[in-house]
């Protein structure tokens, strides 16, 4: 049986990982990639197509198939202000994931953030808590949220203020037990793997993997 899916973030550490996890993998027939520039070569089974993201009717004709991962996201530094930040990490996500529901797309894994609160007094995080939010409220059969620590991984760009925090959080790494587990750092490539396998189960309902979780799904062998 053919199955196909869409990804939205693709360009991103976290993104790379996964297209390259489904095109190994092959339990996905076809992989449609949504991205702002060229960055894929298409290939038997993958799919790159550039997109503009306040085009919704082009959104519709693209986004069809059987899941619809989001790994899509920014920095307020890179995107220049918290409006342009919401953009990308509200926005976007958050109307594929509205389009994707109307064409009948049954399930939706998404890329949040650790400390991910609706009623945060940090910008970032109560954004990644009301994308969760709108996000639950789409009604798809199966929504899977992940909320990874500090991504480890080479990026294209020097992020410092993320290289300092990741090079603390690897320093108390084993001091970070019981409760704050969570808080350890996490390869984006596990962080990857583990969407693919949770999308292949297709769980009914709303869930929700916190950082420590995240880490025991992708590790876990196939």
């Amino acid at each position: 049986m053919e199955k196909t899916a869409i990804v939205i973030g693709a360009t991103g550490l976290t993104g790379t990982h996964l297209v390259s996890a489904l095109l190994h993998d092959g339990y996905y027939t076809h992989i449609r990639v949504l991205v702002r520039k060229h960055w894929f070569n298409s290939r038997p089974g993958l799919e790159s197509i550039i997109v503009d993201y306040s085009d919704e009717a082009t959104l519709r004709t693209l986004i069809k198939g059987d899941v619809l991962f989001c790994c899509i996201g920014t920095t307020i530094k890179k995107a220049g202000s918290k409006e342009n930040f919401r953009k990308v990490d509200f926005d976007i996500p958050v109307r594929c994931a509205r389009i994707a529901r109307e064409n009948g797309v049954g399930q939706f894994l998404v890329m949040s953030s650790i400390g991910a609160n609706l009623y945060s007094r940090n910008f970032y995080l109560r954004t990644k808590g009301q994308l969760e939010a709108a996000i639950e409220g789409v009604g798809f059969y199966s929504t899977s949220i992940f909320r990874p620590s500090f991504l480890l991984g080479q990026r294209q760009e020097f992020r410092l203020g993320e290289w300092l925090s990741k090079y603390l959080i690897q320093l108390f790494y084993f001091l970070l037990q019981g409760r704050w587990k969570k808080y350890r750092g996490i390869k984006a490539a596990t962080v990857a793997s583990a969407m693919l396998k949770v999308a292949k189960k297709n769980i009914p309902g709303i869930s929700v993997y916190e950082s420590d979780a995240i880490q025991e799904v992708g590790e876990t062998p196939r």
